[in-house]
């Protein structure tokens, strides 16, 4: 940790939750940051906008599936899912059907073309975030490790605290 964000970080944990949320929002959004630049250095072939690959993880979990249920997992609004299927239909990432179910709706699902970019993504992504661990010392890798699961609960509750209001 620099000097910068050690001493950031002591002054959060002496000052309350508001510098602790504005400092746990400043590290997602450089890790994100990061990884996107990183994996487009590493992996010039990356060029999946991250919606895209948000929506091929939800589907490599659930597929097929509506375009609505797709809306309501990443919280976006049907119109905007509606495009990005459209563009990943293009890139022949996906295909859209007839919901048997009903025949007035229609499913998305992965193609092949579809799983081997998620799975290629996903890889690439964990070689990257793996690497960067390893060049941690183990202090730092442990408490990384340890604060994982609280990051997961902070992700649902504020996934559930998002639920009372309307997609983007």
């Amino acid at each position: 940790m620099s000097a910068q964000a050690s001493s950031e970080a002591g002054t959060a944990r002496t000052t309350g939750a508001e510098p602790d949320a504005r400092l746990l929002t400043e590290a997602v959004t450089r890790l994100r940051r990061a990884l996107r630049s990183s994996i487009r250095t590493d992996y010039p072939w990356e060029a999946l906008p991250m919606a895209q690959v948000e929506l091929l993880q939800v589907l490599g979990e659930h597929s097929p599936a509506r375009i609505s249920d797709l809306a309501a997992r990443r919280r976006l609004a049907q119109s905007t899912v509606s495009g990005l299927i459209g563009q990943m239909i293009g890139s022949g990432l996906v295909t859209r059907d007839v919901d048997s179910a009903d025949r007035r709706a229609s499913v998305v699902a992965l193609t092949d073309a579809g799983r081997e970019k998620l799975a290629a993504w996903t890889t690439a992504h964990e070689r990257r975030i793996d690497a960067a661990l390893a060049a941690l010392d183990e202090g730092a890798r442990g408490a990384i490790v340890q604060a994982l699961p609280a990051l997961f609960q902070l992700a649902e509750t504020l996934g559930e605290s998002a639920g009372d209001t309307r997609p983007e």
